[in-house]
């Protein structure tokens, strides 16, 4: 079926153009051409700004759901469906440490979601639980555990679309890494002391990027580069980074992104099942989470994920940071697109693109979304 969408702005990836329209044909883009003649298949975009769907590798829940306390293809729909609601149209679903069980279950939930041809779901991101215990953040200090060879199995096997695995580097074996990677699995390094040595010996064998740069990571100081240091320095690794104002300090986030090699920062929400869901509270490992002045919290202060949504991010980026808006669109749209080696088919607009877009107003507001071509009224 084809759909012309008409009267709105278009983000191509790389500009934005005026006087265009998109046609869409059978959940692909086909072109984008001048306005022509009014048809009867057009969708009137009032003059929006259309951009590619935005692609968040850090979802931990949404809609109520924290993906490590109900890990079904239920679940993830509905993570899927509050995140959309803010220009989110690709995801990983990511478990927080935990026991094996749940690990398994995660990756049954998502292998049978994929099945079912759930749009949205993009595969899954394992944070931990082979991490630093001095570095643990809100992860529980009780699931965190050393490598178990059977992991390497759980995630090479297959059917789980894009892969990406949080650990230490300083706390596997070396050549963990390295099998990870061989086997496609982006792996990255987070919840970590690592020293730029052990980051550089990790990148030799295939590290990918760094989770949540900052945090949950020694503070970067003059004769202490650190994992920091080393994160921002090497030209070749991506970096999600929260941009919500609370996470990291938004002049810091400014340096870090002037630092970093153009196209290698990308946005990520670290969301919680407050997005989408408007609640107060939710348990996380047996302890409560509260959500207040926008931050999910232990009671001990503890910063446990975020409130976060994708279409704020964006704002804050430009808002915060200072950043054009295209370059934010990029960073929540082509540069994870690009990290997860599918940017030859998300991440722009153009032809034989997937048809994975948002309809953003003026003030970066959603108000329509498409997966595969078919939209959502938001």
């Amino acid at each position: 079926m084809t759909k012309v969408l008409t009267n709105g702005r278009i983000f191509t990836g790389d500009e934005i153009l005026t006087g265009y329209d998109l046609v869409v044909v059978d959940g692909c883009i086909g072109e984008v051409k001048p306005a022509g003649a009014r048809l009867d298949n057009e969708i009137d975009l009032d003059g929006g700004l259309l951009a590619p769907g935005f692609i968040d590798c850090q979802v931990n829940g949404g809609g109520g759901v924290l993906f490590n306390e109900q890990t079904d293809a239920a679940a993830i729909a509905r993570m899927i469906t509050a995140h959309r609601a803010f220009g989110t149209t690709g995801l990983l679903p990511t478990l927080i440490s935990d026991d094996w069980a749940t690990m398994a279950a995660a990756r049954d939930a998502v292998q049978g979601a994929r099945r079912q041809g759930l749009p949205g779901l993009l595969g899954l991101h394992f944070e931990g639980p082979y991490l630093n215990p001095e570095k643990k953040g809100a992860h529980d200090s009780s699931r965190i555990r050393p490598l178990e060879q059977r992991f390497l199995s759980l995630v090479e096997g297959g059917d789980l679309g894009s892969v990406i695995v949080t650990l230490a580097p300083e706390m596997v074996p070396s050549g963990t890494v390295s099998r990870l990677s061989k086997a496609g699995v982006r792996v990255c390094a987070g919840h970590s002391a690592a020293t730029p040595a052990q980051i550089e010996a990790a990148v030799g064998e295939g590290l990918a990027g760094f989770t949540h740069l900052f945090n949950a990571m020694p503070a970067m100081e003059s004769r202490r580069p650190g994992i920091v240091g080393a994160a921002l320095a090497n030209p070749a690794t991506w970096c999600g980074i929260i941009v919500d104002g609370h996470h990291v300090d938004p002049i810091t986030l400014r340096v870090a992104v002037a630092a970093k090699a153009r196209g290698r920062m990308m946005l990520v929400t670290d969301a919680m099942p407050s997005v989408g869901a408007g609640e107060e509270s939710f348990q996380l490992s047996g302890q409560t989470v509260v959500v207040e002045g926008g931050r999910c919290v232990l009671a001990d202060g503890t910063l446990a994920g975020s409130n976060l949504d994708m279409a704020s991010a964006v704002g804050n980026s430009v808002e915060l940071l200072g950043l054009p808006l295209e370059e934010a669109l990029r960073m929540a749209s082509l540069y994870p697109a690009e990290f997860l080696s599918m940017a030859d088919r998300r991440g722009r607009i153009g032809p034989g693109y997937c048809a994975d877009l948002v309809l953003l107003d003026d003030d970066l507001n959603v108000s329509r979304t498409w997966i595969g071509g078919e939209m959502a009224i938001h």
